[in-house]
């Protein structure tokens, strides 16, 4: 079975102080965003000036510490692979929201679902990962009949009610992995392209834009290491070489990073 139709198992990054970022691996870190608050208020002394205003606008306490803890993780994680202090990692963004560093030596793409956080990393590729914690969806047909391709949604319909909302998500963050990568945003409708979903099969795109062609200059996996979570990611590549992490927390990741 080629990576293209694997789940992300087996090579993981035990040692960020001995992980090299070789030409062309993906390196993959999933981390619990929970810390003391003594972690926190660290965390926040990384961040950029917009970013802690940002932090401020949440509502609600949770919300901000996990968006303080997931903006110094990926600065530290960005810090350790362009060998610069956290503090002065410096973004840009496109058109439509995307970050990338100012000086991109490192293409990197995150996502955040409850209390976890998944991070992308690799040289000379565009990447999109996205992660959703699975839930009970209650209006799943309807949610599915709106954004999914005809033929997804019927998939989906077809499957046992127990398997549905795993299905569901594994589908919703295909697509999404693909429009981070794209970095099209909301603009792009999710049915403008389509993937597998269903329990068994390979994990990869069917069509983009009604052409099989274009599907295959794309690659797309699942990250199967987080339980209760599904995640996927893609690129336009051939399969490179994937290294993920065994989950980890906030404090452990930045502490094996040397930012605490």
């Amino acid at each position: 079975m080629s990576l293209r139709s694997k789940s992300v198992l087996g090579n993981r990054i035990y040692d960020a102080a001995l992980s090299e970022l070789a030409d062309r691996a993906i390196h993959l870190w999933a981390v619990q965003l929970s810390a003391p608050d003594l972690i926190v208020q660290h965390c926040l002394t990384m961040l950029s000036s917009d970013e802690r205003a940002r932090a401020e606008r949440f509502r609600f306490e949770y919300l901000r510490r996990t968006h303080v803890l997931s903006r110094a993780i990926l600065r530290a994680l960005l810090g350790h692979y362009t060998s610069t202090p956290p503090a002065k990692i410096r973004f840009s963004y496109g058109s439509k929201g995307k970050p990338s560093l100012v000086v991109p030596s490192v293409h990197f793409n995150c996502s955040n679902s409850a209390i976890m956080a998944l991070y992308a990393m690799t040289r000379s590729c565009d990447l999109g990962i996205d992660l959703e914690q699975i839930r009970a969806m209650h209006d799943i047909e309807q949610v599915a009949n709106r954004y999914f391709c005809p033929e997804e949604a019927r998939q989906l319909m077809s499957l046992p009610p127990a398997e549905r909302d795993s299905a569901f998500f594994h589908c919703w963050t295909r697509k999404e992995a693909y429009v981070k990568a794209v970095g099209d945003g909301l603009s792009m409708p999710l049915d403008s392209f389509r993937v597998t979903l269903m329990p068994g099969e390979p994990v990869e795109f069917i069509h983009i834009g009604k052409d099989p062609d274009a599907a295959k200059q794309w690659t797309l996996h699942d990250v199967a290491d987080i339980p209760g979570y599904a995640a996927a990611l893609a690129y336009r590549d051939a399969p490179r070489p994937l290294l993920s992490s065994p989950v980890v927390t906030a404090t452990e990741i930045l502490t094996r990073l040397g930012s605490l």
